[in-house]
C-alpha cells in the first residue's frame, strides 16, 4: 500500500493518534519512499499549519485573526517533509522543509508517499524558503506523471510557470522573490541536507 496512512481528525483540527508528534514521522516510508504531511489541501485559501505545541492542525493567526490567503487558492496540496529542519544558521526559516504536491485535493493530516520532481528556490524576508515540488507515487492520485524536472519543464511548462507566479504573488505583504529552480537531484540533496537526527 503506497499511502502510509490518512490521519484525518477533522479539517482544521487533528493529529494522528499513533504518532506522538507528526513532525517526527519518518522522512521515508517502510517502502523507503519519501513522505509528506499535508497541511493545506489544494484549492484552499486558509493558511493551515501544524502546531508543534498542541500537536494539532490549526489555521494560522496574524494579530489574532485567521490568516486567509487574499489571492487564488493553493494550486496544490501544501505541507512539509517530516523529520526535516531548515537551519536558520544556514539561512533557513527554522521550519520543516516545505512541499507542494501536484494532485487533486488531499485532506489535512494525510501522509502520502511522493516523488520530488524539482525545487523552487525562494527568498522570503532574507530567509531561504525552498519549496519541494512533487507528485504522489500512487498512480491513482496523480493528475500528471513527470518523473524528472526536465520532463516537467518540457511537458508542463505552463504549470511550472503558474506555480512560480502563485508563490511570487500570493502574499503581497512579504518581501519575497524567486531565486530560481532546481531539478529533482537538487530537491533530494536539499531534503538530505535538512534531515535531523531524530529521523
Amino acid at each position: 500500500m503506497r499511502i502510509l496512512s490518512f490521519c484525518i481528525a477533522g479539517f482544521l483540527l487533528g493529529s494522528c493518534s499513533n504518532v506522538k508528534d507528526i513532525y517526527d514521522t519518518p522522512t521515508f516510508s517502510k517502502n523507503n519512499i519519501l513522505q509528506a504531511v499535508i497541511e493545506i489541501p489544494a484549492g484552499t485559501n486558509k493558511k493551515i499549519e501544524y502546531n508543534t505545541r498542541s500537536m494539532q492542525f490549526e489555521i494560522d493567526k496574524k494579530n489574532g485573526v485567521d490568516r486567509i490567503i487574499d489571492f487564488l487558492p493553493y494550486p496544490g496540496n501544501y505541507g512539509f517533509i517530516p523529520s526535516t529542519y531548515s537551519d536558520p544558521d544556514k539561512g533557513g526559516d527554522a521550519d520543516a522543509l516545505d512541499v507542494l504536491i501536484i494532485a487533486e485535493n488531499m485532506p489535512t493530516g494525510a501522509i502520502v508517499e511522493i516523488l520530488p520532481i524539482g525545487i523552487l528556490k525562494l527568498i522570503d524576508n532574507k530567509e531561504l524558503d525552498y519549496k519541494i515540488i512533487a507528485i504522489p507515487v500512487r498512480k491513482e492520485l496523480q493528475v500528471m506523471d513527470p518523473k524528472t524536472f526536465d520532463d516537467f519543464n518540457k511537458r508542463y511548462p505552463k504549470a511550472k510557470e503558474m506555480i512560480r507566479m502563485w508563490f511570487s504573488n500570493y502574499d503581497q505583504k512579504d518581501s519575497l522573490y524567486v531565486k530560481g529552480w532546481g531539478n529533482e537531484k537538487e530537491a533530494l540533496a536539499e531534503i538530505n541536507k535538512s534531515l535531523y537526527s531524530k529521523n
